[in-house]
């Protein structure tokens, strides 16, 4: 679960830069102002959230005891 964490973590930061390059907020690349990048890192935070929302789910329901 820990592995799971530190790759939502750097997959995070990595949308984060994305939008931020994105909306020109974060300067040094040819990424700074092209719209494309914040709906790309919007997506892959999207994706980041439902991956560990289903994670926890899971990890839920094995802990339930059988009924």
């Amino acid at each position: 679960m820990v592995v799971r964490g530190v790759i939502a973590l750097v997959l995070v930061a990595v949308g984060a830069v994305w939008i931020a390059q994105g909306l020109g907020a974060l300067h040094g690349s040819s990424m700074t102002g092209h719209a494309i990048w914040v709906v790309l890192g919007a997506v892959l935070l999207a994706i980041v959230v439902a991956l560990v929302v289903g994670a926890v789910r899971a990890r839920k329901a094995a802990a339930l005891p059988d009924e």
